[in-house]
């Protein structure tokens, strides 16, 4: 197969092209030549091509056709738009990168299917991801447009911390301050390793069972907010000493922080993946987040400029800390 990733050196899309070009995928990554923290894999080529600018992106496609196109960086109904002209009759399979945020919250019904309905009144980024989905379904509908909808949930590699602040919250566990967890931490959640997650994407490539279909791709492992903050600190070599604070009362005082907890992570998940594992039969999350967390603290802990702490955010958390111990008089 010959696949274009638009994109393709991201925290979920740098181990589908691993895998890609691992599997025999002729692939191209398009993007501006600019400097990326994980490598181009050997045997994939480079477009260089600005998305963004029409006269750029035809310089750089030429009279390539491919049997799939991905587009991992596209938000906007906009940006679909352009794809759908750029592509139609380019390529045989349309892979857009939407969100499992995408769907109802609050949910009303457990586990998630690809059936649940989307609808997020709490954050613009998953309203703008639903109304990329809508275009692209009228696209397939209308004009037989072969486009396939990928709805991944928090794919980490090891440079991604699961909590809101990253580093900073593992900082302030290192340095015995408390942490903030969100509602009383009991809240379930899944984690995806971005290795488990390239084995059911890259077997969506060039599937025709794909065609016109919506997949989630995520882990089978179910985790409380609890135990992903424990699982870290323990990885970190520390314990976390938590304190659960109401997601409303984080979103009055961080809105950008509260946005992502009411639109998304203060809900609890379970995925059925079913659909996925129909499609792509090899398709077996395999890493728990324990060694995960191992991963991701080993990439930290090897070079102190990665450790980088948000001071405004880390304040911040102190003030809610201290605004808690007033609350409970203390």
């Amino acid at each position: 197969m010959k696949v274009l990733f638009i994109g393709g050196t991201g925290i979920i899309s740098s181990a589908c092209s691993q895998l890609a070009t691992e599997r025999g995928i002729e692939l191209y990554l398009l993007n501006r030549g600019q400097t990326s923290s994980r490598p181009v894999p050997a045997g994939a080529q480079v477009l260089q091509g600005d998305l963004h600018d029409p006269a750029s992106l035809q310089r750089a496609l030429g009279d390539h056709t491919f049997d799939a196109v991905v587009n991992w960086i596209a938000f906007t109904p906009d940006q679909i738009e352009a794809d759908l002209q750029t592509f139609a009759g380019r390529t045989r399979q349309y892979v857009f990168i939407s969100s499992a945020s995408a769907y109802q919250k609050p949910i009303s019904l457990l586990p998630i299917t690809e059936s649940t309905p989307l609808a997020n009144p709490f954050w613009e980024y998953s309203r703008n991801k639903i109304a990329c989905e809508e275009r692209l379904m009228r696209a397939y509908r209308e004009q037989g447009f072969p486009m396939t909808v990928v709805r991944p949930s928090h794919t980490y590699d090891q440079t991604l911390l699961p909590m809101d602040g990253g580093y900073t919250v593992v900082n302030r566990m290192r340095q015995g301050k408390r942490v903030i967890v969100h509602g009383d931490g009991s809240s379930l959640w899944v984690l995806t390793h971005h290795r488990d997650f390239a084995v059911g994407f890259v077997g969506l490539l060039g599937n025709p069972h794909a065609l016109g279909e919506t997949f989630h791709i995520t882990s089978d492992e179910l985790l409380s907010w609890n135990q992903i903050f424990e699982t870290v600190a323990r990885a970190a070599g520390t314990e976390a000493q938590l304190v659960h604070l109401p997601s409303d009362l984080i979103a009055a005082a961080d809105p950008d922080w509260g946005a992502g907890l009411l639109g998304d992570k203060a809900h609890s998940v379970i995925f059925d993946n079913t659909k996925i594992r129909r499609a792509v039969p090899d398709f077996r999350p395999s890493i728990p987040f324990a060694r995960g967390a191992d991963e991701i603290m080993a990439w930290y802990d090897a070079d102190p400029a990665r450790q980088v702490v948000n001071e405004a955010l880390d304040r911040r958390m102190d003030e809610l800390v201290a605004a808690y111990d007033r609350a409970a008089g203390r």
